[in-house]
């Protein structure tokens, strides 16, 4: 395996794990009686195709696209949680908010530090 496929393997699998990751887990646990540890074993394997999908969006239509299609699945995330209990649904479309409020102003921020 080439050198920079694995350097920026290894950093993509550090910014997955992310505190959105942590909140949901602490959603699943707090609103469910299932194994944390496989529920993120197979979640992580569910998401291997829509990481793929997310990174071909990206390349064809951008930021804008990608971020369309990751609130398509904060929603579909919202809707399954809902099956759990409506709170941790609710939590969830809340996560993805503050997510998209990032997006938009973190360029905003980073101005003002970094002319």
């Amino acid at each position: 395996m080439p050198k920079d496929l694995l350097i920026s393997s290894i950093g993509l699998s550090l910014f997955i794990v992310c505190p959105r990751m942590a909140g949901m887990v602490y959603v699943i646990a707090k609103n469910s009686q299932v194994s944390l540890v496989y529920t993120a074993l197979l979640g992580t394997i569910f998401a291997i195709p829509l990481v793929i999908l997310m990174v071909l969006i990206f390349a064809k239509f951008g930021l804008w696209g990608a971020l369309a299609f990751c609130i398509l699945t904060d929603v579909g995330a919202a809707s399954v949680m809902r099956e759990i209990s409506i709170k941790a649904g609710i939590e969830t479309i809340i996560i993805a908010i503050f997510v998209i409020i990032g997006v938009k102003i973190a360029p905003y921020i980073t101005n003002i530090f970094v002319k």
